[in-house]
């Protein structure tokens, strides 16, 4: 509960700044906008404000109500209760970040334990635990290429199949700098594979960033890419789809310098939008230019295990000037829901669910396919997302699919004008086969109306 100041505490303020009343506080503000009529409704009691909220909560539609084959970078996946059951715990839910590592041992220990296991699930050397969705991660492996290179270089090459909110953020983030953005103009070929990048890499390329899979489902191998890259000294930037590292191997092994990623399918609900997490791991090398927070293991002058914050960029909260990234925040909670995730599944279980992706999606990709008017956009290897070339626009597809329970995959033209008529669609292990058969069906009652 907010307990306001009293009157006696308010005066002791006010005098210390010099002032004797509130209304003096404001003289800075022009008259008219000081005190201005809002047309607000009539205030409720605390029942019918209530009442108010269920009501607007029962406009909703969720997983839980619907079938849903959307997916275009937030997935709908089993999250088993326990995941649940342990954020919630008091100590977890309110620890903010651990300065005093003597009484922030069980969250340094599971920010600890988030870091192993997304090195592990990544092949790389070190990871972080302070980005806040995949967006960011990726727009933080710019920034931090160019604190590499110390402003030496200023060329940054997107693949055009890098998811497109993730491209505009890289933008937004960067929007004041002088640098030069290639490989994502929309007359790029989004059929051409990887490849197609090498031609833009020269000696002022700073940073190349790729998806895997791609914004389309697509999974490539970037090892000539990660060599032509290197040649010419630049750096390679991986983002990531984690279920799907449980069948393919991980980006380390093609030369990749920085990963990035969207960790909201290890164990976090979609939840409207969030929070999610941003995950990102490097090579030792670049530790020190790396956002966030690095927590290790030692031992304590007692001989007991510890854990500390081995690395903590101290000029993000006190020499801003120097700072390469505003990453303070700590994702705690949800690098915490990560870790109980993927303790909880093992690497056994993690294969299991990208196996059940993978093939209840190719399942699904075969049966639309064979429907008259529905093709399959692209023949590269996919993952558990597929694009369909339809034979009427997306949206009256969806909005004939949602009559029925049934929230359709992502309408491309959204993003990219070229993809009129083309769907994403996302299968999960949360998607039976009836569900899909259901799906056929429906497809196949757009095409003939």
């Amino acid at each position: 509960m907010f307990i306001p100041h009293t009157d006696h505490e308010q005066k002791e303020m006010l005098g210390v700044i010099g002032i004797k009343s509130l209304e003096d506080l404001f003289q800075v503000v022009p008259p008219q906008h000081r005190y201005p009529q809002l047309d607000l409704p009539e205030p409720l009691t605390e029942m019918e404000v209530m009442e108010e909220m269920q009501n607007i909560a029962w406009a909703n539609e969720s997983n839980q109500d619907l079938v849903s084959f959307l997916g275009a970078g937030a997935y709908h996946h089993y999250t088993p209760p326990v995941v649940d059951a342990i954020i919630r715990r008091g100590e977890f839910a309110t620890a903010y970040t651990p300065y005093q590592p003597e009484i922030s041992q069980g969250t340094l220990q599971a920010i600890f334990d988030y870091q192993s296991l997304i090195t592990s699930l990544t092949g790389m050397d070190v990871s972080n635990a302070s980005h806040y969705d995949g967006a960011t991660a990726t727009a933080e492996a710019v920034s931090m290429a160019l604190a590499h290179f110390r402003g030496k270089r200023s060329k940054i090459i997107l693949s055009p199949a890098l998811h497109p909110q993730y491209r505009q953020t890289i933008r937004t983030y960067n929007g004041g700098a002088d640098l030069i953005l290639a490989g994502d103009e929309p007359e790029a070929n989004l059929l051409a594979g990887p490849e197609t990048l090498i031609p833009l890499i020269d000696q002022n390329t700073a940073l190349v960033i790729v998806q895997y899979p791609d914004f389309f489902g697509r999974v490539s191998d970037f090892t000539a890419l990660a060599e032509a890259t290197h040649a010419a000294g630049a750096l390679l930037a991986v983002s990531i789809y984690p279920i799907a590292l449980g069948l393919f191997k991980p980006p380390a092994e093609f030369g990749a310098d920085i990963v990035t990623g969207e960790g909201q399918p290890l164990g976090i609900p979609l939840s409207f939008g969030g929070p999610y997490l941003g995950i990102f791991a490097t090579k030792k090398e670049y530790v020190r230019k790396m956002a966030g927070r690095l927590v290790g293991e030692t031992i304590d002058n007692r001989g007991q295990r510890a854990y500390v914050l081995t690395l903590t960029a101290r000029e993000q909260h006190i020499r801003r000037e120097k700072a390469t990234s505003n990453i303070c925040s700590n994702q705690g909670l949800m690098t915490l829901a990560s870790a109980v995730y993927l303790s909880l599944l093992g690497k056994q279980g993690l294969r299991q669910v990208s196996e059940l992706c993978y093939h209840k999606a190719h399942y699904a990709a075969d049966q639309i396919s064979d429907l008259d008017g529905f093709s399959l956009w692209s023949q590269a290897p996919f993952f558990n997302e597929f694009v369909i070339q339809c034979p009427k626009p997306v949206s009256e597809i969806n909005s004939h699919l949602l009559e029925y329970g049934v929230l359709g995959g992502y309408d491309l033209s959204q993003d990219y004008p070229a993809l009129s008529n083309h769907m994403l669609i996302a299968v999960t292990e949360m998607n039976t086969r009836e569900d899909i058969d259901i799906l056929v069906q429906l497809l196949e009652e757009v095409a003939n109306e």
